[in-house]
């Protein structure tokens, strides 16, 4: 049972990342909880699992279109263990939070926000995709091709 558990972890890492956490989940259903740590803790000794490599991954491929809450909450769901989101966020997602704002905000509006009501509409698209009010602030408040920061 413990090498079908084994084969199936490896498949589902070859896929792509899983945190610790989603593995546990994804194998319930072929083994016991004692089986199933024992396999993961294997993993995580050769290498082949990382919470942190899949943090990583996770928000390289959807870092450019969601702003650090969201990444924040997404990560919390799958598993990752604060310190290692906090790391992740301070290094990679942080420091171009208003860049990356402001692209996902032209890929969606044209214009910047003519009356009260299409800048909430505006302010809200961006707050559901996890930017901080203060950086929706700042960029619905700016001219386009300007950047105050």
């Amino acid at each position: 049972m413990s090498n079908d558990l084994r084969q199936q972890a490896i498949r589902l890492l070859a896929r792509r990342e899983h945190t610790r956490a989603e593995l546990v989940r994804k194998l319930a259903a072929l083994g016991t909880r004692e089986e199933i740590d024992s396999v993961i803790t294997e993993l995580q000794a050769s290498n082949l699992q990382s919470d942190s490599r899949a943090a990583e991954s996770y928000v390289r491929s959807h870092g450019a279109r969601l702003g650090a809450s969201r990444l924040r909450q997404d990560l919390k769901t799958r598993g990752v263990v604060d310190e290692l989101i906090d790391a992740q966020l301070d290094r990679d997602v942080l420091p171009d939070e208003m860049e990356r704002a402001r692209v996902v905000w032209a890929r969606k509006f044209s214009a910047a926000p003519s009356d009260a009501r299409d800048w909430a509409r505006q302010a809200r698209f961006l707050q559901g995709r996890g930017f901080a009010s203060d950086v929706i602030r700042r960029l619905l408040k700016e001219p386009m091709g300007t950047t105050e920061e």
